[in-house]
């Protein structure tokens, strides 16, 4: 059964809109790297994919950053099921304000709920301080040649947005080169790639690195090679 997009946590959400004059810079450079990732086709709805249910997501921390809390450190996120909308706007992001990992609970505000991953992103937040924003993509591209590119990855049998995620990111920054590489591949989460770094451009420059690797190494393994002139 195919449950991509589902919310696996208990949401305490409230419904209210987000203020443009507090949220509205912060939003637009979230959204700016968001449609990029939609033109390159690592966010969006694909009748043939995953169930027809809408993938992607992306979330950035709120300012002041002077709360080190873990599980406090708050962040805008885009909305549950939003990856197939062409554009969005604050009415499709939220704001997680808590995320209790032990309890699988996630508090936010906003018009929409936040992404089933919202929990995964808290988790990466919570990592360390300077670590402001989160992409996370869909690309069979770079999740089949995970290994061979050197990304680090999560165990395959654990589920997207649970608790056991979160343990997951957290093993990831202990016993891998997940600190220094800023992006790891969700082995139990098909096509799930995550990005993360000290702003939206950082993650996203990581992103298309990434990207750029894959398909030369897919360039290479089609013998495609083009002779150098």
């Amino acid at each position: 059964m195919v449950d991509e997009g589902v919310i696996k946590f208990s949401a305490r959400h409230e419904t209210r809109p987000l203020d443009p004059r507090v949220y509205g810079a912060l939003a637009c450079t979230l959204v700016a790297w968001r449609e990029i990732l939609a033109l390159t086709g690592l966010v969006g709805q694909d009748p043939s994919r995953y169930g027809g249910a809408g993938f992607g997501n992306v979330s950035a921390r709120v300012p002041p950053f002077g709360d080190l809390t873990r599980g406090r450190r708050r962040f805008i996120v885009s909305g549950t099921q939003t990856g197939g909308l062409a554009c969005i706007s604050l009415r499709e992001l939220c704001v997680v304000e808590e995320w209790r990992i032990a309890k699988n609970e996630v508090r936010s505000f906003g018009e929409i709920m936040p992404s089933s991953e919202a929990m995964t992103h808290g988790a990466i937040y919570d990592l360390a301080p300077e670590l402001r924003a989160v992409l996370h993509a869909h690309t069979p591209l770079v999740w089949q040649r995970a290994r061979p590119l050197g990304i680090p990855a999560t165990r395959p049998d654990v589920a997207y947005g649970t608790p056991e995620m979160a343990g997951e990111v957290e093993r990831l920054w202990r016993e891998t080169a997940v600190s220094e590489a800023r992006v790891f591949a969700m082995g139990g989460h098909q096509d799930g790639v995550v990005a993360f770094g000290r702003t939206a451009d950082d993650a996203g420059a990581t992103m298309m690195r990434c990207l750029a690797r894959a398909y030369a190494a897919a360039c290479f393994e089609r013998g495609a090679v083009c002779a150098a002139k």
